[in-house]
């Protein structure tokens, strides 16, 4: 939807990017013993680093795409190469 809605907005000067977020660290997975190995079993499809992502790498790609104003239609997977397997 990415790319034809910024076909539609960009007669207005509006850009639309997207951002494909992977596994990112966050409360949502609690705190303690149990999480952490949750965590654990989680990252151990990412490819590089092997690790869940972090709020602030989130940011930092949100604010570069603000910041580029000639980036526009794209669709960004921030994700560390995972690929998550069907269930």
């Amino acid at each position: 939807m990415t790319l034809p809605i910024a076909r539609d907005l960009a007669a207005v000067g509006i850009r639309v990017n997207t951002i494909l977020p992977g596994l990112i660290d966050t409360p949502i997975y609690g705190e303690g013993e149990a999480s952490e190995q949750f965590k654990e079993r989680l990252a151990a499809g990412v490819l590089f680093p092997k690790r869940l992502g972090q709020a602030s790498e989130f940011a930092t790609l949100a604010t570069e795409l603000l910041r580029n104003s000639y980036m526009n239609a794209e669709s960004i997977r921030i994700d560390a190469g995972i690929r998550m397997q069907p269930k």
